[in-house]
């Protein structure tokens, strides 16, 4: 019996493929592209007047839901809609934190940033914490949506006995957005956490 079905089985795959044309769908593109955080360029520091500031950046935080390869689209107040097609080429903590490293290398106070995780030996003035609250494109006040971007800054002094210097909450003035260019709403995002760097980098004291 095996013998006899055996010369049968590509007889059929023919008729199968026959009954539907014969065809053999062709290999889709991925529609997937992927995007960076970039602010405007950042001048470099003044090397003839160098600052006196030892200053540690800590990891930034960010709100779980934004912990998404995905760019995230806010629908109303509770509804997220994570797009499969955009993402990040980056994840977005590292993205928003290499540019305020940027930034905070450019302040005029600041002589040395120690990025987290910090070096033994590196002697520091303050530490500085970020939490990312919002980051995505949500409804805007009149009507469609907007790049919308929210953070809160930590200025701590640093040791067993640290405090709190100085708090502040960051909001972005919304910046409006087609719902369609994903390259549009990285790039306002991105001009966003440049503005944080610049925030935060107004909160330093001149000087030890």
């Amino acid at each position: 019996m095996k013998l006899f079905l055996r010369p049968l089985v590509p007889a059929a795959l023919a008729l199968c493929l026959a009954g539907c044309g014969g065809l053999i769908p062709s290999p889709q593109a991925d529609p997937t592209h992927y995007y960076i955080l970039s602010g405007p360029a950042v001048p470099a520091p003044d090397a003839t007047a160098p600052g006196r500031l030892r200053i540690g950046l800590k990891s930034v935080e960010l709100a779980a839901y934004l912990k998404s390869p995905d760019l995230i689209v806010r629908q109303g107040t509770n509804e997220l809609v994570l797009v499969d097609y955009a993402r990040w080429g980056e994840p977005l903590d590292a993205g928003i934190a290499r540019i305020l490293r940027e930034r905070l290398r450019a302040a005029p106070a600041v002589g040395r940033l120690y990025p987290q995780p910090f070096p033994l030996d590196a002697d520091r003035d303050y530490d500085v914490a970020v939490t990312v609250l919002r980051c995505e494109a949500g409804p805007a006040a009149g009507g469609g949506r907007a790049a919308q971007f929210a953070a809160t800054i930590e200025l701590t002094t640093v040791g067993p006995d640290a405090r709190v210097v100085a708090r502040r909450d960051f909001v972005a003035p919304p910046i409006p957005w087609n719902g369609t260019d994903y390259a549009r709403l990285a790039a306002d995002l991105g001009a966003d956490a440049d503005a944080l760097g610049r925030e935060v980098a107004g909160m330093l004291p001149a000087a030890p």
